[in-house]
């Protein structure tokens, strides 16, 4: 789908991609309801790009609690309706992560992560999809992660997450085989962004792995929704094993055997 003239909501805009990305979906024309927790940050990106001439609207919320309102996804969406008249595109690409050892991992974070990452998408999705059949258009769009195809050691919860939205992308897809709503499953390698953490990126760095620069991966999807691609995999090696997981897991973990032991050092370190 075009983004020109369309109507965007954006999740997690005020962090990781979700900053540039709303900046070229505005340069492209799209008029854009622009969602996160962080009240500053939102605002203060909905003012530049409405300084440069784009339409930005922010919705504040926080997923992470259901204190504020009993269905904080339903209320996105109708905020959203009454802000741009309209709901063409639904991009998720809110999510959080942790570099850590499982067996560490706080509980709490556990079920946060598992909410955050892959619950409220589906809720989201769940929640536009009456204005979508109303209008017999739209376009769902789950911002995953190669580590959705490729369980990765020190991020099983992240990766246990991007797993089920990626499921969740495929079945729903199918689902509406016989309507013109498409759903776009994108999934990146890893991005240079404050997100990974300090530690993290230095573990990166030290196993040689691939980091694309935000700008990259904002083209990367913006392509991928123009396109109306089903799956769409950003980066080479990592593109190719996630194929060949599917077939040969056990080769790619002895592939993941160095790496998973460099990375374990900096944990250790951390802790």
């Amino acid at each position: 789908m075009n983004p020109t003239g369309k109507n965007i909501i954006l999740t997690g805009a005020a962090g990781g991609i979700g900053q540039p990305l709303a900046f070229a979906l505005s340069r492209r024309g799209a008029r854009l309801a622009l969602v996160d927790r962080d009240q500053l940050h939102v605002n203060h990106l909905c003012e530049k790009i409405n300084q440069l001439g784009g339409i930005a609207f922010p919705i504040l919320t926080d997923f992470k609690t259901s204190e504020i309102s009993e269905n904080p996804s339903r209320d996105v969406v109708n905020e959203a309706m009454r802000l741009l008249g309209g709901v063409d595109v639904l991009i998720n690409s809110a999510g959080i992560l942790d570099f850590t050892l499982f067996e560490q991992q706080d509980p709490v974070r556990i079920e946060q992560m598992m909410h955050i990452n892959a619950v409220v998408p589906i809720q989201l999705a769940h929640a536009i999809l009456p204005q979508f059949f109303k209008q017999n258009s739209g376009q769902i769009v789950n911002i995953g992660s190669i580590f959705g195809s490729i369980g990765f050691p020190h991020y099983a919860t992240y990766s246990a997450s991007k797993f089920a939205v990626r499921g969740f992308s495929q079945a729903l897809r199918r689902e509406l085989i016989y309507n013109n709503i498409t759903v776009t499953y994108i999934a990146p390698r890893a991005i240079k962004t404050s997100m990974n953490g300090e530690v993290a990126s230095k573990m990166l760095l030290a196993t040689k792995t691939a980091i694309d620069e935000p700008k990259v991966v904002v083209e990367e999807i913006i392509k991928a929704i123009e396109a109306d691609k089903q799956e769409y995999y950003i980066g080479q090696p990592e593109s190719f094993f996630a194929w060949l997981n599917g077939f040969l897991p056990s080769l790619v973990a002895m592939g993941l055997k160095k790496p998973t032991r460099i990375a374990r050092q900096f944990i250790t370190t951390k802790n």
